[in-house]
């Protein structure tokens, strides 16, 4: 009888502990801009980790809980969120950031404290480049920037190219750099190539400049709130010629604060559209929900990208079958044609995932998915 009570207890404290451990939640933490010069982004992002956390909030029977800490479009308080996730939160996994600078500050961190991280929409290639635990949703500038110079010269039919990028951002820095190379080796030709600083808002100067030199295109990696002064001010100044920017310039705000000078407007960007055509399926579901929980919101391509980093660490846990870091490092660099609403994503051997490039226009003052572009590499 004492044996068999013993049994019984042995199997209770057996069930106990399962339960207890089906009750330990996995943490998720979220380090994102929510303040700052980078805030409408971060926040665009956060709705998107959000709504995947209320589409999918279990993974292996556990409760996915989100830890978010702004880092307030700062280095310094970039790099400090991450310290807090890793050392005081020790969470399973890290969504962001929006902003190149950001994610580099936050990598030195999270590397080192081996926890595994995806990267919204920071497209610098160094965020990744030989690190073992930090992963990207994104494309990489590389690919981005010959993918805009591949369209300029190859659809837009320009021959001379300016560019006028902030000197003090990794993300322009990187993505004007990889226009400049990129159009070059088409045989296009860069007649300027000028700079400014971060919170810079008269830019009449170089734009003069620019005019003088008579390119066919302007490109421009700026953010959004910056980027649409720059057309304004282009536009006022008599500019007729193209004006091309990246993905940090989809934004409704591009069109709020650049109105009519933000007509005809182009910028590379992520495969999504809420109004493309033959939307994947993947893609299709996400607009469905999203509209769902954000009626008076269009979808957009950060709430995207926040969603689909969120549905990556939910795939390579399940697929590690633990909230193990290791473990989900290891799935995280394995993913293969795994669906997402930006398409089937595979993970190179850098940690950044093979996804095509999409082309907005603004037109009547809306954004118009244009379709895909192929870099020129």
């Amino acid at each position: 009888m004492a044996f068999k009570q013993l049994i019984a207890a042995a199997i209770a404290a057996t069930a106990l502990n399962f339960s207890a451990l089906a009750e330990d939640p996995i943490k998720i933490g979220v380090f994102l801009p929510l303040t700052g010069q980078n805030a409408f982004g971060g926040q665009l992002e956060l709705e998107g980790v959000e709504l995947a956390n209320k589409i999918k909030p279990e993974v292996l029977g556990h409760k996915v809980e989100l830890v978010v800490v702004d880092n307030k479009s700062d280095k310094v308080e970039a790099a400090n969120a991450v310290m807090r996730l890793t050392a005081s939160d020790k969470v399973n996994g890290i969504i962001g950031t929006y902003g190149s600078s950001l994610a580099l500050a936050g990598g030195e961190v999270s590397e080192p404290a081996k926890t595994p991280a995806i990267a919204t929409s920071a497209t610098n290639p160094l965020v990744t480049q030989g690190k073992k635990y930090y992963f990207r949703a994104c494309f990489i500038d590389p690919y981005q920037g010959a993918g805009a110079a591949t369209y300029a010269f190859n659809t837009l039919h320009a021959k001379k190219a300016a560019i006028l990028k902030d000197v003090s951002n990794d993300y322009a820095i990187g993505l004007a750099n990889f226009f400049d190379t990129s159009f070059k080796k088409l045989g296009g030709e860069v007649v300027a190539n000028l700079n400014y600083n971060s919170g810079d808002q008269d830019f009449s100067a170089a734009l003069t400049q620019i005019i003088s030199e008579q390119p066919d295109v302007l490109f421009i990696p700026a953010y959004f709130a910056e980027g649409a002064i720059i057309l304004k001010q282009a536009r006022e100044l008599g500019a007729t010629f193209r004006i091309m920017g990246g993905d940090a310039m989809d934004n409704p705000e591009t069109v709020t604060i650049g109105g009519s000078a933000a007509e005809g407007f182009l910028h590379t960007t992520f495969p999504y559209d809420a109004n493309m055509p033959n939307m994947p399926k993947a893609a299709a579901k996400f607009t469905k929900d999203w509209k769902a929980t954000y009626p008076n919101k269009e979808p957009n391509v950060n709430a995207v990208l926040g969603y689909t980093a969120y549905m990556m660490f939910m795939q390579a846990i399940e697929k590690a079958g633990s909230g193990d870091r290791e473990a989900i490092t290891s799935e995280l660099a394995k993913l293969k044609d795994f669906e997402t609403p930006i398409g089937a994503m595979t993970m190179d051997k850098n940690h950044n995932p093979e996804i095509p490039i999409g082309v907005i226009e603004i037109k009547d003052g809306k954004r118009v998915y244009l379709g895909e572009v192929k870099p020129a590499l």
